[in-house]
């Protein structure tokens, strides 16, 4: 019988932590939970300009309407953003505060 069977990789300090995608979730300081949250709210802010101007080149181009590009920026992308900002700084802020209380 082989041993390498019946070994596992388990860090110590690391049982039961939560994750996302192999991404951690706790241990973050403030200063990165706000820049995961900013990251976050860009990240969704570009994605979905992107996908509102390709929608508007297909709408514009294929039933010859003329919308304007610039109202992706500000009725997709925008909301989209601050809807983000929001809920990315209340979970991330969450897990800060979260942290702070298990630390002590």
């Amino acid at each position: 019988m082989s041993r390498s069977a019946s070994v596992k990789l388990e860090q110590p300090g690391r049982r039961g932590s939560a994750a996302f995608l192999g991404f951690p979730l706790e241990g973050f300081g403030f200063l990165t939970s706000l820049l995961l949250a900013l990251a976050s709210g860009f990240f969704a802010f570009f994605l979905t300009t992107m996908l509102a101007i390709f929608s508007l080149l297909v709408w514009n181009q294929l039933l010859h309407h003329s919308v304007n590009y610039a109202d992706s920026y500000l009725y997709v992308g925008f909301p989209a953003a601050v809807v983000v900002w929001i809920v990315a700084l209340g979970v991330f802020g969450t897990l800060w505060i979260r942290a702070k209380i298990t630390a002590k």
